[in-house]
């Protein structure tokens, strides 16, 4: 694919007779994978699958710059198809930081799931929920990061929230949005929208091929369903709506400017009760129309010290006295504790986008074999090919059936513990022949708290179904140019390449 690749065998040529060539980069926690399929009258189809990195991971945005720079190198500037599977940084950054480098492509078309489709009535709601909750989010984190010192859980929701709206606003404070909306005007009009249960896509020049569209589903639950226990290698689905509403609300009622809009869930009236923040204030500044010992007594008891061990004052409703040797009481305050929320709404709206996934199956009609796409699915997009199903040549294909022909597993959310479902997903997954390619990076997953990513059950599960041909983006060897991986070409792999830890080739048949 590339004259300076170098050989599982040094020197060896691609093998003759490859369905496909598909060239991962490798360039952090992200996706990016260009496919080569020859074309019956010669030349190639070049189909390259997301283009991102995660915003958190050093000098993402130059490693991405080489990326944009080989592919143009290898296709010739030109590209047949581009996939946006989803709208999270890390598969479509580089479609706006190497915008420049991919204004000298050529585009034929540029495939979206209809989860993208600004005349679906369907997508515009979860469009609407995902910006309501990621403003929500924004205020929350802002509201945070206002509070002075945080105890260690508010804490950890703060970084947890940045590290989300950095992964949905990029480094700089663009929005994903804009990643996405530069990659479809690269194809100047020509983008289409798909679903499952669309008609096999047929591909012009390349006979033999059908790809098919497994997900996004359409059921709202199903696309805000990221765990069931009988499917995870180690929770039904919830709106996020109630969630967003909750602290849009609070958010409007606890406004310091002063507009703010009546919240019916409050359990107070707004004229009832006093602004913490003028509570807090020292005697001399205590507002006047807070009453003296009402004021004396919250500051006491939550905002602060009690210097020389001072006793308590006793107000009209006495209370058991705080220990007058503590220097802080402000450990008894709760009024931060209502933004907990905000942890369940930022993993609503993490899940539902990685659920909206377009996941492509694509299938060689002479020799039935396929190879699988997933994206970020998880659980309730896998649950949905349980019931989808095509009628092709007078025959009905099902989800379950490309599973069972599945040769090439592209992992899905680079390893994560619930993106790759067990009974109905990974244990479908019978053949012999079976390989596996895991975007992945553990050092960049660390940095990020996400956790162990690659899962270690699931890496163990890959490993056994495939025999050991598993490669992740971040083994030693393919960082190595004079490196070799841990097994031979064989089931599906037909030869292996890599290049100066940038990428590792597969020719896959």
């Amino acid at each position: 694919m590339a004259k300076k690749a170098t050989s599982a065998k040094a020197g060896k040529a691609p093998s003759a007779g490859a369905s496909v060539t598909v060239r991962h980069y490798c360039q952090g926690i992200g996706d990016s994978h260009l496919l080569r399929f020859p074309k019956a009258g010669g030349g190639d189809f070049w189909m390259l699958i997301d283009c991102g990195v995660h915003s958190s991971v050093a000098g993402g945005s130059a490693k991405m710059d080489k990326v944009v720079a080989d592919i143009a190198a290898v296709t010739k500037n030109h590209l047949d198809v581009i996939v946006v599977t989803h709208e999270h940084t890390d598969h479509v950054s580089a479609f706006l930081t190497a915008a420049n480098a991919f204004k000298g492509f050529s585009v034929g078309e540029v495939w979206m799931a209809w989860t993208e489709d600004p005349s679906d009535v369907q997508a515009r709601e979860l469009d609407k929920f995902k910006q309501q909750a990621l403003a929500a989010l924004q205020s929350s984190s802002q509201r945070l990061g206002a509070a002075g010192p945080l105890d260690p859980h508010l804490a950890g929701l703060h970084q947890g929230l940045d590290a989300l709206l950095g992964f949905n606003f990029g480094v700089k404070g663009e929005r994903v949005r804009a990643s996405r909306d530069a990659a479809a005007a690269l194809a100047k009009g020509h983008v289409r929208y798909f679903e499952p249960g669309d008609p096999p896509i047929d591909v012009q020049g390349v006979p033999g091929l059908r790809i098919y569209v497994l997900g996004p589903p359409r059921d709202p639950a199903l696309l805000g369903l990221t765990e069931r226990a009988s499917e995870m290698y180690a929770m039904g689905a919830s709106p996020g709506w109630a969630l967003e509403r909750a602290l849009s609300s609070a958010f409007a009622a606890t406004d310091p400017a002063g507009s703010m809009a009546f919240d019916y869930a409050a359990p107070f009236d707004p004229n009832v009760g006093t602004d913490l923040a003028r509570l807090a204030a020292s005697p001399a500044s205590a507002p006047d129309d807070i009453e003296p010992n009402i004021a004396t007594f919250a500051r006491e008891r939550y905002f602060g010290s009690m210097a020389g061990g001072a006793k308590p004052s006793r107000g009209r409703r006495t209370a058991k006295a705080p220990n007058p040797d503590a220097s802080d009481q402000s450990w008894r305050r709760i009024d931060m504790d209502w933004l907990g929320v905000s942890a369940d709404l930022a993993m609503q709206l993490d899940d539902k986008t990685n659920n909206a996934s377009l996941v492509l199956a694509f299938e060689f009609t002479d020799t039935n074999r396929v190879l699988l796409f997933a994206a970020d699915a998880q659980i309730g997009n896998w649950l949905s090919w349980q019931d989808t199903k095509w009628q092709v040549d007078g025959a009905v294909v099902t989800g379950p059936d490309l599973l069972g022909r599945t040769v090439y597993y592209k992992v899905g959310h680079h390893g994560s513990q619930n993106a790759t479902a067990r009974v109905k997903g990974l244990e479908l997954m019978t053949s012999p022949d079976l390989s596996a390619f895991i975007p992945t990076n553990q050092k960049d997953a660390a940095n990020v708290h996400w956790g162990a990513m690659p899962y270690d059950k699931i890496l163990a599960a890959l490993n056994q179904r495939c025999a050991g041909r598993v490669v992740r983006a971040d083994d030693p060897w393919v960082a190595d140019p004079a490196g070799q991986p841990n097994f031979t070409p064989s089931g599906s792999i037909r030869a292996i390449r890599h290049g100066a830890g940038l990428w590792v080739e597969f020719d896959l048949g």
